[in-house]
């Protein structure tokens, strides 16, 4: 019963959010001519950047993050196989979690690697 109550408050907090959206952006985006006027947006101080440029400092920004907490990480599970003291279960967990930091490094650098090598390929840019 609770869940319920749950998705029901969800769904209208999320329908009432994009309605909000929905008018903030009918209010501000007033159609002038055969443009957007979006001269009333100057007082929101908001980036001049494309999306693709908001994009990208976004997703160099958490590479960025997950980089550093994989290396946290991986100090962490360091310093576990130092003081685990002979402790066979200790040592192979703190093996497996650096084996997981550096998986998780990887794959999020393969990721970075592939949204560079796509974003190349549709804007026609040679490497």
């Amino acid at each position: 019963m609770k869940n319920r109550k749950k998705r029901i408050i969800l769904i209208v907090s999320l329908i009432l959010f994009f309605l909000s959206i929905g008018n903030f952006a009918s209010a501000q985006f007033s159609k002038v001519g055969n443009g957007w006027n979006v001269e009333s947006l100057a007082e929101y101080n908001l980036p001049a950047g494309s999306a693709t440029d908001i994009v990208e400092t976004i997703a160099s920004w958490l590479v960025g993050m997950l980089a550093f907490f994989g290396i946290i990480g991986f100090m962490a599970s360091g310093i576990m196989y130092l003081i685990s003291t002979g402790n066979d279960e200790m040592i192979t967990k703190a093996k497996n979690y650096m084996m997981y930091s550096i998986v998780g490094v990887l794959v999020g650098l393969s990721g970075y690697l592939l949204i560079q090598a796509i974003d190349a390929l549709l804007s026609a840019e040679i490497f």
